[in-house]
Formats: C-alpha cells, sequence, structure tokens
C-alpha cells in the first residue's frame, strides 16, 4: 500500500469530547500474548503485513479504569490481535475494545476508527487464604524474585459482557483475575515512566479510512502476575434457542445475509481466542495519565472496499 501524506482526521468528536488531545486518567492492565499468527491475520487489513516469528505474533489486551475522562468515568477492554508493519513504523491493531459507556463507544467508533462496542463490566473481590497465597509464591521466594511481582491478598474477578443494542445479550463473555491493586494501589506502585504506544485503525463501517494514532502515556509502571482469562460458559440448549428467535441479536441478524453472520460470529470468537493465548508479560499501570492524539489518515478508503467487514 502506497503510504499518503498523512492529514487530520475528520473531526467527529461527540459532544462530550472536544478538540483533541483527550486525556484519561486512572488505572490499567496492560497484558502481552502470544497470538497464532493465522488468529490474528483475520482481523489486519490486507494492506498490512503481519509482523510474525515462528507463527506468533504479539498480541493480548488492554484493560483500563479510567476514573477521569471526557466521557467520565468507564471501563475499557481492548483486545489486541497483533502489531502490524507499513513502513516506516510497526504499531498495534486492535480487534475489539469494549466499553460501558454509550458515548465512549461512538466516540471510538467515529473520530478513532476503533471497533468499539458497548458492554458490561461486572466485578467481584475476593479473597485469597493465605496458605494458599505462600504456596503461590514459594518457589519465586526461593530464587530471589518473589517481590519483584505483585501478590495481592485478594483478587478482582472481571466479567464482560457484550451488548446489543440497548439490551443486553450475552454475545462475548470473558472472564479476568486480576488484581485488586487496580482499584486501590500499595504504597509502592514502580518506577515513573513514559512511553509512546502507536496504533492503527480504522478499516471498519464507521470510519473506513485507515487511520494512525498514539497514546502518550505517563504512569507508575509494575510487573505482575499475567491475569487467568476464560471464555464464556455456553448456556442450555433451549436457552440459546431462545435468544435465537427472540433477542436483539436475532433481529439484527435476521436483515444480514448468512455469511455477513457468520464473518460476525467468526470475528467473536476469534477475540477470545486472543484472549485465551499464552501470556507473557503482565505490566500494572497506576496513576495512569494518557493522552490519546487525533487520528491521522494513511490512506482513503470507501465503505465499498471493506467487503463483509
Amino acid at each position: 500500500m502506497p503510504y499518503l501524506k498523512p492529514v487530520e482526521a475528520e473531526e467527529k468528536s461527540s459532544s462530550g469530547y472536544g478538540k483533541p488531545p483527550w486525556i484519561f486518567k486512572g488505572r490499567a492492565l496492560y497484558q502481552l500474548h502470544l497470538v497464532k499468527a493465522e488468529t490474528a491475520r483475520a482481523f489486519i487489513p490486507k494492506e498490512f503485513r503481519l509482523v510474525e516469528a515462528f507463527g506468533y505474533t504479539l498480541g493480548g489486551f488492554f484493560l483500563a479504569s479510567y476514573e477521569d475522562s471526557p466521557a467520565g468515568v468507564f471501563d475499557e477492554l481492548v483486545v489486541i490481535a497483533g502489531i502490524v508493519w507499513n513502513p516506516p513504523t510497526s504499531c498495534a491493531w486492535a480487534a475489539r475494545v469494549l466499553v460501558n459507556s454509550d458515548e465512549a463507544c461512538v466516540h471510538g467508533r467515529k473520530a478513532v476508527g476503533l471497533p468499539s462496542q458497548v458492554a458490561r463490566f461486572s466485578k467481584r473481590i475476593t479473597a485469597i487464604p493465605r496458605q494458599q497465597r505462600s504456596k503461590t509464591n514459594g518457589f519465586l521466594n526461593m530464587i530471589g524474585i518473589g517481590n519483584t511481582f505483585n501478590s495481592p491478598k485478594d483478587c478482582m474477578d472481571v466479567q464482560v459482557t457484550e451488548i446489543e443494542g440497548h439490551t443486553a445479550a450475552d454475545a462475548c463473555s470473558v472472564n479476568l483475575n486480576t488484581a485488586v491493586p487496580l482499584l486501590k494501589p500499595e504504597k509502592w506502585m514502580g518506577p515513573a515512566i513514559k512511553m509512546s504506544l502507536p496504533s492503527f485503525s480504522g478499516h471498519t463501517v464507521y470510519n473506513p479510512n485507515l487511520l494512525k494514532y498514539s497514546c502518550q502515556i505517563e504512569c507508575r509502571v509494575r510487573a505482575v502476575k499475567p491475569a487467568r482469562v476464560s471464555s464464556p460458559s455456553p448456556g442450555p440448549k433451549n436457552e440459546k434457542e431462545n435468544e435465537k428467535e427472540g433477542s436483539p441479536r436475532h433481529q439484527i441478524f435476521s436483515s444480514m445475509d448468512s455469511t455477513a453472520v457468520e464473518t460476525i460470529e467468526n470475528g467473536e470468537n476469534l477475540c477470545v481466542s486472543v484472549m485465551l493465548s499464552k501470556p507473557v508479560l503482565a505490566l500494572e499501570f497506576n496513576c495512569l495519565n494518557m493522552q490519546v492524539e487525533a487520528p491521522i489518515v494513511v490512506s482513503h478508503c470507501s465503505k465499498n472496499t471493506l467487503g463483509g467487514s
């Protein structure tokens, strides 16, 4: 794909966002996974080349809880399919973005070109027995790095359920076991760092152009044990049938051809596959201050070029 001279993306911000850059403050868990190249490739536009080695690319997810943002308080789960290469840079590509804010969803779709969808974030805190904690960290303590990783006294289970329209429909559920310090940080939160996370986006029905944007991050960072991710449990057969017949999901799908429906369902399953892939590193971001720059257009496209997407 020829690299066009970037121009500022058309401003399509929702009323609460105003002009860029957009500032987000809170805490986050950034977890990197080894994702199969064939899984990641299903999300990557043909204009980009996937950065891979031995059949894998680097993907994962970004789970954030924002205390202050243009859309107010909200949670976000970004599923990262992998790393793509388009000279002269390589950037992350988001397969799915789930947020529990209508305003954030609309802004992500139209202004940033993200595959955003509204979701429900259900959080539950459970205590870890002292004996279990000591067994878990025993080996790390023996080799001298037991204190390097966060060892929470409690764990938080976050269940993310995608919503169709204004009615909840369990289109995709993911359970995450993360550390409570995401909500209540301890005194030591790691060194202060500054970093830039560049990403490509777009190629959606809401914003067909291929875009590039950057997140400038300032935070306290520390390595933590990777979160455990589990896929949604299948419901009873008759419950699934009722959902197909009367749910908002069925009403939407009934107006689409079978190929388009299959494409959407395969995409949802592949997103879960990304989340379930092997974790290699987890970083906890505390005192997060993230500045999102205005996207720039790297290639103009039309909706007709999207095919079934």
